[in-house]
C-alpha cells in the first residue's frame, strides 16, 4: 500500500457510518466516505467541534452545514527534499465547493513524493524531464513535477479546475514554471499528440470512472483505459522515467492496472512496474483508510 503519512496540516481524525472526520490545517470537517462501511464508536472531542459538514442527499449529491468556515483557506505540504525554486512547500488553496470536495485529494501525496523524487534525481544529473499531467484537476501532480523541475504541460477539461491549478502553482512559488496550461479533452489531446510527434519523459494521469465528452461522448473508465494506456504509451519518450496512473474505479484492482501496463508500457520501454491502494491513516484506530490505487511504471 502506498501510504501518504506525511502530512503535517491534514489528517483523518475518525471515520464511520459512512463518513470521515478530517483535519483540513485549523478546520474540522465531516464528509461522506463510500468505502466506511463500517460502524464504530466516535471517541473524538473533535466530532463535536465541526467547522463544515456535507450532508449527503438520498436522492443524490448533497449539501454543505457550516458552522464556522472561511469561504477560501490554505494548506501546505512538505515535499521530501528541495525543489528547483529552493522551496519544499508546495501551497494549495482550498474552498468547498458542489459534491463534497475542498479542490484536493491528500492522499495523492503518496504519488506527489515518487513522482518529485523520480524526477528530480534526473533533473539534478542533467536531464531533461517533459512531463504530462492529464485530468489534471487542481494541479497537485503538476506543482509537484514543476518543483522537481520538469517542463509540465497540464491538460484538463474544465476551465474552472485549470484555473485553480494555476493559482495553487502561483501560491507555491511557482508562477514562471515552464507549465503549459492547456484547457482540452485528454484523449483528443494525446491524439494530435501522436500526430505531431510530441514525446514526454513523464505521464500521470487521474482518470475518471464516468464521464462525457465535449460532444455527449460516454467513459466510462473500465471500458476506455486500455485504449488509453495504447495511446499514451506512443507519446512515451524512449528515455522516459515514470508513468503513473492513479483511479477511485472500484472495479479494477490493481494488478489489472499492473497487467496492463506491463504489456504495453513495460513491454515497449522494459522497466518495472508496481501496484496498490493507497490509503490515509486514521489517527485515533491506527489503521489505515483505502482511498483508490495506483500503477507505476519506472525506467
Amino acid at each position: 500500500m502506498y501510504l501518504a503519512d506525511r502530512w503535517k496540516e491534514y489528517g483523518v481524525l475518525d471515520c464511520t457510518d459512512g463518513e470521515k472526520l478530517e483535519r483540513w490545517g485549523r478546520y474540522i470537517l465531516l464528509r461522506p466516505d463510500p468505502q466506511v462501511i463500517w460502524s464504530t464508536k466516535r471517541i473524538s472531542k473533535e466530532w463535536k467541534r465541526l467547522n463544515g459538514h456535507y450532508h449527503r442527499s438520498a436522492k443524490g449529491g448533497g449539501e454543505w452545514e457550516f458552522f464556522d468556515l472561511p469561504q477560501e483557506w490554505q494548506i501546505h505540504y512538505q515535499l521530501p527534499d528541495k525543489g528547483i525554486t529552493g522551496s519544499d512547500t508546495l501551497t494549495f488553496n482550498l474552498k468547498p465547493f458542489s459534491f463534497k470536495h475542498t479542490g484536493l485529494f491528500p492522499e495523492q501525496a503518496a504519488n506527489w513524493d515518487w513522482t518529485f523524487s523520480t524526477i528530480k534525481k534526473e533533473v539534478d544529473q542533467g536531464h531533461e524531464i517533459k512531463a504530462l499531467n492529464m485530468f489534471a484537476y487542481t494541479g497537485g501532480a503538476t506543482v509537484a513535477a514543476a518543483m522537481a523541475g520538469a517542463k509540465v504541460t497540464h491538460v484538463d477539461a474544465s476551465k474552472g479546475m485549470t484555473t485553480w491549478a494555476k493559482e495553487n502553482a502561483k501560491s507555491s512559488g511557482l508562477e514562471e514554471a515552464p507549465i503549459r496550461w492547456l484547457v482540452d479533452d485528454c484523449i483528443k489531446f494525446v491524439e494530435r499528440e501522436i500526430r505531431r510527434g510530441n514525446k514526454y519523459q513523464a505521464i500521470i494521469m487521474d482518470p475518471p470512472s464516468y464521464g462525457r465528452g465535449p460532444k455527449g461522448e460516454l467513459w466510462k473508465l473500465e471500458e476506455c483505459i486500455y485504449n488509453l494506456i495504447q495511446l499514451t504509451n506512443q507519446i512515451l519518450a524512449d528515455d522516459a522515467v515514470l508513468y503513473l496512473i492513479n483511479m477511485y474505479t472500484t472495479g479494477l484492482s490493481p494488478a489489472v492496472m499492473n497487467y496492463m501496463i506491463s504489456t504495453t508500457v513495460m513491454k515497449d520501454h522494459g522497466g518495472r512496474v508496481e501496484s496498490g491502494d493507497i490509503g490515509l491513516p486514521v489517527r485515533d484506530t491506527g489503521l489505515v483508510l483505502p482511498c483508490g490505487s495506483s500503477a507505476r511504471w519506472s525506467r
